[in-house]
């Protein structure tokens, strides 16, 4: 139940964070993928219900960070 809440936070929350350091969200997509990436191999995610669940933060966190973004170069 943990690892479903975590997956179902965490992810979006790092593509914001990275986000917010890197001021490009093309970036923070990038090292969010990469960290879950290596979560992957390491084994810590072990079923397709994660990876679904992770796939559908990183895009929500995807979508939140675009719009940050625009609203901070004033073109939203």
């Amino acid at each position: 139940m943990t690892k479903f809440l975590l997956a179902l936070f965490l992810p979006g929350l790092l593509v914001v964070l990275f986000t917010r350091v890197t001021y490009n969200y093309i970036v923070g997509l990038v090292l969010t993928v990469a960290l879950i990436a290596a979560s992957v191999s390491k084994g810590y995610t072990d079923s397709w219900l994660l990876i679904i669940i992770d796939a559908a933060s990183l895009t929500v966190g995807f979508w939140y960070s675009r719009q940050m973004v625009a609203k901070f170069k004033g073109q939203a």
